[in-house]
């Protein structure tokens, strides 16, 4: 019940806000689209670079969606608003409260990203989208979501939320197989940046777009780190309300 009562209160802000979710959504990947995929007309393995892109700012896009979907809302509410207080006396389980964060900011980004998949069609690229690549939007989702908890409680003041979307998101945005391959990035680097989150969830995308199959490696890294941020989430708030 705890899970249906956050998913409302997520439902009621997204009819609310829908404009402006939509709209903030859509400007900055149409700006990549545009900018790097048709102004600047380049060949990528052998396919127009508008190939190669679509499939990273689709998961960019789920990535900012549910982590602002989360991050920004969760610390106000925690630090202003005071509302996480009374969240903490009420009987809602509170395992049910972090799971109904979750996947109410992943259904955010997996929406944010739809709206991509939806402005793309016209474009005619051969990509392939089916239901293994909504699931790894759902899952990116969940994982960023995740970490937008963790940055909630990690965050003394509104201000810290935003220095940490220049410091991790900002980054990840750009080097993470988004707008090119990993395998361009040097020794360790490369490597790092290629097991981090958002580097799996576009390459899974693009091989499915690129009609090569899913790589199930790539689900349980997402798996795994769904399950860490999760935990450390709920570390952070079983240590709340037990102070």
């Amino acid at each position: 019940m705890g899970i249906i009562t956050i998913l409302w209160e997520k439902w009621v802000e997204f009819r609310r806000d829908f404009y402006k979710i939509t709209l903030a959504a859509m400007i900055a990947p149409l700006m990549y689209l545009v900018v790097f995929g048709m102004g600047i007309q380049t060949i990528s393995h052998g396919e127009p670079y508008l190939n190669f892109l679509i499939p990273g700012v689709v998961s960019l896009t789920t990535m900012n969606g549910s982590f602002n979907a989360i991050a920004q809302n969760l610390n106000v509410q925690r630090l202003y608003e005071k509302a996480f207080d009374q969240v903490m006396i009420s009987p809602t389980p509170l395992w049910q409260f972090i799971a109904g964060q979750i996947i109410g900011g992943s259904l955010r980004g997996f929406y944010a990203g739809g709206v991509i998949l939806i402005l793309t069609l016209p474009i005619d690229t051969g990509l392939i989208f089916n239901g293994w690549s909504f699931l790894i939007m759902f899952l990116n989702g969940a994982v960023f979501s995740a970490i937008g908890v963790v940055v909630s409680f990690l965050a003394k003041n509104h201000a810290d939320v935003p220095r940490f979307s220049n410091y991790i998101i900002m980054p990840m945005a750009y080097l993470c197989n988004t707008f090119f391959s990993t395998e361009k990035l040097p020794g360790i680097l490369g490597k790092f940046v290629s097991a981090l989150p958002l580097s799996q969830t576009s390459h899974m995308i693009r091989s499915i777009s690129a009609g090569e199959g899913l790589q199930m490696t790539g689900i349980a890294v997402l798996g795994a780190y769904l399950v860490v941020f999760t935990a450390i989430a709920s570390w952070f708030i079983y240590k709340k309300k037990n102070l």
